[in-house]
């Protein structure tokens, strides 16, 4: 009831020495400064993986029990948190609660939009402890750390080549498909990858966004701009 009250008189009096975030239980302050201790004291017993707060091994356990309580009442597609799917069932009713007080785009879940507000802040919190390079997302840190590691665990079934990174996989074996997923709505071109057919389109849109600095000449793809700059530099690289 305490707690309760809190909330209406909007108090927080439990304050975290660390970085002075307030909090208005004394249970939400002592989760908190698990994240700058570092304690994950909540541990699965199966993969022995841990968790800051009890209802993140909970959810965990899902995965190993294979149990899928929570159900979509349109297509039946069951998942093992409620939280996954009520974001599911926004693609359902196309609710994008969360927009972008910059540039009012909107998103399906949160951490969509905090991730996307990076763009606009230029803010880079994830960093390479080897290399020190810094990214904007946790997954884009994730697959350079790879580089680093020399580690390649997407492996094509096909000719057994391996990649670092499981996007490169699929558009490897599309080599051996003939699948040409991207095509032109202009002349009905396919390509392998919708990075060729961006670039394709500029043939028809006459869009030059490559521009060398040097006499301001512009190129509608990256490559034959890296070649014309050698014309000035006088670089002969093959």
């Amino acid at each position: 009831m305490i707690k309760h009250q809190r909330i209406h008189r909007r108090e927080s009096p439990y304050c975290c020495d660390v970085c002075n975030k307030t909090f208005n239980a004394k249970s939400a302050l002592i989760r908190h400064k698990r994240f700058h201790s570092g304690e994950h004291p909540y541990c699965c017993d199966v993969c022995s993986k841990t968790f800051i707060q009890k209802s993140d091994l909970v959810r965990h356990k899902h995965l190993h029990n294979a149990e899928r309580p929570y159900s979509c009442d349109v297509c039946s597609k069951t998942f093992n948190q409620k939280s996954s799917l009520i974001r599911h069932k926004r693609l359902h009713s196309g609710e994008r609660p969360y927009c972008c007080d910059v540039c009012s785009k909107t998103f399906i879940q949160k951490g969509d939009l905090i991730s996307h507000k990076r763009l606009h802040s230029g803010e880079r919190p994830y960093c390479c402890d080897v290399c020190s390079k810094t990214c904007s997302h946790k997954s884009n840190l994730i697959k350079h750390k790879l580089l680093h590691s020399g580690e390649r665990p997407f492996c094509c079934n096909v000719c057994s080549k391996a990649f670092s990174h499981k996007s490169n996989l699929i558009k490897h074996k599309r080599l051996h498909s003939g699948e040409s997923p991207y095509c032109c709505d202009v002349c009905s071109k396919a390509f392998t990858q919708k990075s060729s057919l961006i670039s394709h389109k500029r043939l028809h849109s006459g869009e030059r966004p490559y521009c060398c600095d040097v006499c301001s000449k512009t190129f509608n793809q990256k490559r034959d701009l890296i070649r014309h700059k050698c014309l000035h530099s006088g670089e002969r690289p093959y």
